[in-house]
């Protein structure tokens, strides 16, 4: 089903049983696979992939790897936008949900089950392992790692190329990998930068007690 006034460029390609809502704009090269929904007023750039499997994979016991299969969807809530060659994966069950206003940059990859809240930004080449849960009107900077089966709390704002191991708490700011609270990140950059000069006294002072 394609919504009025739906613009769909060349080289698109919509498969068996999906919806895209009124005025929604798919441009060239989107692929957009079996039975995803696509909101009202949504923006999918090109070479965006909608729906692809998700990484799930189980190993056997001669060592290789059997697939999992993926029969979830992909749900884009009204007014979402994805950046060029970003990826949502299809849930394994259930949907992989983008809710409603949600703006990802290129580059992105959001993995099988994940749910990105109302109204959060993230910035390119930032990646989401499977069942993760983004909260409301979060912003996550550039090349940030969030790992899978936690959930980012409501207004969390990351730092560009941090790595998310834990839950967040509301409006938290954090940075760094391991991620943590700003203010002890910009302390720990300082004391990083003294290394070398506590190497030097540390070397000295050994030299000292030597000679003693």
């Amino acid at each position: 089903k394609i919504g009025r006034g739906a613009k769909i460029y060349p080289q698109v390609y919509i498969g068996d049983g999906c919806v895209v809502g009124e005025d929604t704009i798919l441009y060239a090269g989107v692929k957009v696979y079996a039975g995803c929904v696509i909101g009202n007023c949504c923006i999918v750039h090109s070479g965006a992939v909608i729906g692809a499997d998700g990484f799930g994979f189980a190993p056997s016991g001669d060592g290789h790897y059997e697939k999992i299969p993926q029969t979830g969807n992909v749900v884009l809530e009204d007014d979402v936008e994805i950046g060029a060659n970003t990826t949502v994966d299809r849930a394994m069950m259930g949907s992989t949900r983008i809710c409603k206003g949600v703006k990802l940059d290129n580059l992105i990859q959001v993995a099988h089950n994940c749910q990105i809240g109302d109204n959060t930004v993230m910035a390119a080449q930032v990646g989401l392992a499977g069942s993760s849960k983004i909260g409301k009107q979060c912003m996550v900077g550039g090349q940030v790692g969030i790992v899978g089966h936690i959930a980012i709390a409501d207004g969390t704002q990351i730092g560009a190329q941090s790595g998310v191991n834990r839950a967040t708490k509301p409006g938290e700011r954090i940075m760094g990998a391991p991620a943590v609270e700003m203010g002890e990140y910009a302390r720990s950059l300082v004391y990083v930068k003294r290394l070398g000069k506590l190497f030097e006294q540390v070397k000295n002072l050994e030299k000292e007690i030597k000679k003693q």
